[in-house]
Formats: C-alpha cells, structure tokens, sequence
C-alpha cells in the first residue's frame, strides 16, 4: 500500500501554506488608555497619553551623557513598533509633567516625531523624584563610575541618606557604595580619564592608594600613555614613584592613526585654537576642543548638517 507524503521535509511552506512575512504582522503598539486632556488616571496603574510639548525633562537627571546613535536607533524602533515601555512622569502645579524615569524613551520620541507620549503619572515630591530618578539610573547599571559616585553623593546630600540607607535603596552593599563614592577624591584630571574610558575602575582604585595627588595625576598619565594594566599600575603605587621609564610626559610623542590626523585637519578649519587628542593603545581616549566664539561652534555645526 503506498503512503501519500504529506509534505514532510519541505520546509514550513509545505506544512502552513504560504507564512507571511513577521514584519508584516507588526503594527505601532497603540495605548487605548484616555488622554490627559481629558480625564484623571484611576489609579497609578494607569497609562495616559500626554502632548510631547506639555512634557519636561527631569531637573534632577543624573545621566550626563546620552549617546545620539543609541538615541537615533531607539528613535527609529519607536516610528516602526511605538513606544512599548512607557515612560513615568509627576503632574506639576502649572499644569505641566515632569520626567521621573524614561527621558532616554523620551528624547527617542521626540526624535521619532510623536505628539503623545505614553506614561504612568506618579505623585511625588522633588525629594523623592530625586531618589527615584537616581536609584532607576542606578539599577539600569549604565552610568559610567563618576556619573554613579555623583549620584550616590547626591543621594547623601540632597535626600540625607546615610551611606547604609543608600545601599538598600541601590541594593548594593554598604562596602561597594563606600568604595564607589572615594573615586569622588580623585583628582579631576584623573575623574575625567575614568570617566570616558582611558583608565578602568581597577586603574582609578589603585590610584586611591597614593596620597600626593600630582603623583595621582602622573600615574595616571603613565597607565594612559603605556597602556598599563592594574597589576603594573598597583605595582609603581607600592613603589610611590613614577620610573624614568614610564614617565608619561609629552617628551615621547604618541604616533597616531592617520585618521585622527585627518579629523585634526578637518577640524582644524573651524577653531583657531589647539585642538587635543589623547588615545592609549587600546583606541580609547578623548578629543579636547577649544573655540574662542559662538560663531566657530556655529560655523562647525553647520558644516556637519550640510554633511549629513
């Protein structure tokens, strides 16, 4: 007797017929929940529609730095999908909303070109708006070390939390929250190397060890120029002094790739003043500019929108 083949072995076309494409089933998230404009939220639970322009950033952010492709590549998920986390804000006596956590959500929004926003309407004071804004930031571990020892010392200062308080609050532990908030009595030469990447967390705890902060600073320098690991590093604290044969200084001159001499010279043409750059061997480092007008930043910010 034969056996009729049923399609086994064909691929899931043969199973289940012709499968639309996934893309083609995704539709923007859309949140039926009322408009602010036109009643009250029920409860905390509830998701409103807010006007984008009725809608201010949180005045107590401690998040420095938001990274534009990051922010364009949220914007463009957000034109296709919608926002699918919505964003948490507090009602304002002026009849205006302030962020609580979401300004990332936010700012990709705007981006994106909406004219409502989704979000949660909390009742808060500036004190707790405070820690709620940091303590978020805090637990989405995406703070670089200064930005999180600034926001713990915000933490002490303005919400009057003793160091053990704050660990609960962060859940950490009362040693961690210490040893994250000495980074603050870093020079802030050596804050900003560990602050965009040219030193680690390691580097900058060895560092702790030394007490002359021009030693602190020239340590430093020699990690940076020399690419050097912790282990090395902690090895000339113990010594207490910088070897003539790591000495940072500009006396040995660093060989850079041709395309930060080309980004010089395209700079070059819109400041009159030096322009730095400081790059270890790893490729991490910082770009320095100095302007002497409003109209050198004008005509460079022109350039690269012509460009784009």
């Amino acid at each position: 007797m034969s056996i009729k083949n049923r399609g086994l072995g064909k691929g899931l076309e043969a199973l289940m017929g012709s499968v639309p494409s996934a893309d083609l089933l995704r539709k923007p998230v859309g949140y039926i929940n009322k408009d602010v404009a036109g009643t009250a939220p029920a409860s905390e639970a509830d998701i409103m529609r807010i006007p984008m322009d009725k809608v201010d950033a949180n005045p107590f952010q401690p998040r420095m730095n938001f990274d534009s492709a990051a922010l364009e590549e949220l914007a463009a998920s957000i034109r296709a999908l919608g926002l699918i986390q919505p964003i948490t804000v507090r009602r304002v006596n002026t009849g205006r909303y302030q962020i609580i956590s979401g300004e990332r959500r936010y700012r990709a929004c705007r981006m994106a070109g909406m004219s409502m926003i989704p979000a949660y309407i909390k009742d808060s004071d500036d004190q707790g708006m405070l820690e709620m804004a940091i303590v978020e930031n805090i637990q989405r571990q995406d703070l670089d070390p200064i930005e999180q020892a600034m926001s713990f010392q915000r933490l002490i200062d303005e919400c009057g939390l003793t160091q053990e308080q704050m660990a609960d609050r962060v859940g950490k532990k009362r040693a961690t929250v210490a040893n994250i908030l000495r980074l603050l009595k870093l020079p802030l030469k050596v804050q900003h190397d560990l602050k965009v990447g040219l030193i680690s967390t390691g580097h900058a705890k060895a560092l702790l060890g030394v007490e002359d902060p021009a030693l602190q600073e020239s340590l430093c320098d020699a990690a940076v120029s020399r690419g050097l690991s912790v282990r090395e590093l902690e090895t000339l604290v113990r010594e207490g002094r910088v070897p003539a044969s790591v000495q940072p200084a500009a006396q040995v001159p660093q060989d850079l790739p041709e395309q930060y001499n080309r980004l010089l010279s395209c700079m070059g043409r819109y400041f009159s003043r030096d322009i730095s750059v400081r790059r270890n061997s790893a490729g991490k480092g910082s770009l320095t500019v100095r302007f002497n007008s409003d109209a050198e930043v004008e005509a460079f910010l022109n350039a690269l929108e012509e460009a784009r």
